[in-house]
Parts: C-alpha cells; sequence; structure tokens
C-alpha cells in the first residue's frame, strides 16, 4: 500500500482529483479486466510528469507509466505501486509544414485524423490502432504494413536521471514491435512525425477501406488487447492457433476468437479474470509449440502477479 505520507507529497505536485487510490484496473485496459492500482495518477502535463516520477524514484516507490491500457493485461490482484496515465491530460496535437508534432497522450487514431484534416499522408496505418502515441512509439505499433518506424523523426523521452531529452530515429532503433528504450526507464512525452503532403479526400478513403477491413476481419465488438501475440518468423500467429484446432477455446469468459485467432477475446465483460485470460495464453503457447514447435511471444505486457 502507499502510504498517507506519499499520497500528501503527491498532492502538491497535481490535483487532488487526479489521484486515485485503490483504482480497478479494469476501468483503464481494453481487456476490462484487472485489480485495483494502490494508486492512479492521471498526468496533466510533462513538467508534472517529471516532479512525480523524480518522487517517485527517491522513495522507492514502484511505478508504471500507461497509456490507453490497449496493450495490457493487469492481475486480479491488481498492482502495488503507482501507475502513471498518460491520456487525455497530454495529447495536443499540432502541425508545422509536414510534421505532426503529438503528445504522448494522443491516441494513433487522433493522430492519424489529423494528419489527414491537414492533407498529410502517412499515417493511415495508424487510424485504427487503439493505443496511444507515447505506448506505439515504444513499441513500435503497426498495422497494414505500415510502422511507426517509417514516420518518426523524433522522439522525446523524460531520462532516469529527469531530463527531457530528443532522440531520433536511428537512436531510437526501430525493430519488430519494439525499440531501444522500451523495457528501459525512459518516459514517452511528444513524438515529432515527418509526413507528406496529399490529399484529404484520398487519405480518408484509404483509412474507410483500412477500417473496413478490420470490421471485416476482427472481433472489434469484444474487449480485447488486439493481437495477443506477435508474429513468429515465417508464420503468422492466428494461423497457427486455428491450424492447432483452438479457434473459440476458451477458459471462463476469455476466448480463442472464431473471427480471428490471433485476438484472445473478453466474452463477458465483468465475469472474465485476468487469471482467466493469463491461462488461456499459457494454454495457446503450450499446444502451438507442442503441435508446431513455434513459440508465440506475447504482445501484451503483463503487470503484477500472475
Amino acid at each position: 500500500m502507499i502510504s498517507e505520507t506519499a499520497v500528501r507529497t503527491i498532492k502538491g505536485y497535481t490535483k487532488e482529483e487526479n489521484i486515485h487510490l485503490q483504482e480497478p484496473m479494469s476501468q483503464h485496459t481494453t481487456f476490462r479486466v484487472g485489480g485495483p492500482a494502490d494508486c492512479l495518477i492521471e498526468i496533466c502535463d510533462k513538467e508534472e510528469l517529471k516532479k512525480i516520477c523524480k518522487f517517485l524514484g527517491m522513495t522507492g516507490i514502484p511505478f508504471f507509466v500507461m497509456g490507453n491500457g490497449s496493450n495490457l493485461l493487469v492481475s486480479d490482484q491488481g498492482y502495488r505501486g503507482v501507475i502513471l496515465k498518460i491520456q487525455t491530460g497530454m495529447n495536443e496535437i499540432r502541425v508545422e509544414g509536414t510534421r505532426l508534432i503529438a503528445q504522448a497522450g494522443a491516441t494513433m487514431a487522433q493522430a492519424a485524423r489529423a494528419a489527414m484534416e491537414h492533407g498529410l499522408t502517412g499515417l493511415e496505418f495508424a487510424s485504427g490502432i487503439p493505443g496511444t502515441v507515447g505506448g506505439g512509439v515504444v513499441m513500435n505499433a503497426g498495422a497494414y504494413d505500415g510502422d511507426m518506424s517509417q514516420v518518426v523523426k523524433n522522439v522525446e523521452v523524460l531520462s532516469p536521471e529527469g531530463e527531457f531529452w530528443n532522440l531520433d530515429n536511428e537512436t531510437m532503433e526501430f525493430g519488430y514491435r519494439t525499440s531501444s528504450i522500451k523495457g528501459q526507464a525512459y518516459v514517452v512525452t511528444e513524438v515529432e512525425f515527418a509526413l507528406a503532403e496529399g490529399n484529404p479526400a484520398q487519405i480518408k478513403a484509404v483509412m474507410d477501406g483500412l477500417a473496413a477491413k478490420r470490421r471485416e476481419k476482427q472481433p472489434l465488438e469484444f474487449p480485447s488487447a488486439g493481437s495477443t501475440f506477435k508474429r513468429p518468423e515465417g508464420h503468422f500467429a492466428g494461423k497457427l492457433i486455428m491450424d492447432a484446432g483452438l479457434r473459440g477455446f476458451s477458459v471462463g469468459g476469455a476466448q480463442v476468437s472464431e473471427k480471428h485467432c490471433g485476438f484472445l477475446i473478453n466474452t463477458q465483460p465483468g465475469t472474465t479474470t485476468a487469471g482467466d485470460i493469463m491461462t488461456l495464453i499459457r494454454h495457446v503457447q503450450n499446444i502451438v509449440k507442442d503441435t508446431f514447435d513455434v513459440t508465440l511471444e506475447p504482445e501484451v505486457i503483463f503487470l503484477g502477479d500472475f
């Protein structure tokens, strides 16, 4: 549990209404599961973020930085520490010529929409990705043959030393669903995209086409974290899972989607547990490994004790 003294100190850095004690993480993740975090703080700006991170670091209080919770599975026991949520308080987007600068809390969809409205092409692939720009750049999010590495010019981060650094595309060392700062104690605060001039109507047509594909092929009507597993080299995770006979397999309310086997979905929000989902993830991994000798690596981040 976080101490009353620590909470009082944090209140000196942010508005009291932004501090939530024993906050159910099921309300902050797209899986719609997860127990309570000791404390969840909605971050308003990067200076506030800097002060709170410095305090938590000095006191040794565990903390985790999250965006939209679209790639996160929090255990049923919750999180013993502080969750820093970067979303609506840091979601400004501005356009300067062919440069689009988005704060980390802006969603990928918001950034793609802003680009389209300003006649800028390059972010169409991001229009259906539910995560934030900050989370997207950390994991090099992508879809439909596009990813962040293709359009990111600079990334502003808060370093573990409490300084704001600018990292260029090369320094980010983007790879498949990874970057140089993934798993490191850097917090993304702003991302600059280098885009190109385009026709708004044509850009919108592409985005509408991608949206239609998603509705047709993905189980968007159920809570999920999108594609649960990374694409194994030389394979497609969804096809491996389907060919292993796991289409529709369920554990409690957690199910391998019948529409797209690469998605594990929550069919019973409010009843399904994080434990159900984790058990299903491990079962799928085991069966695919036994059947095809292929290891499925989760894209999902696990938080708490499982």
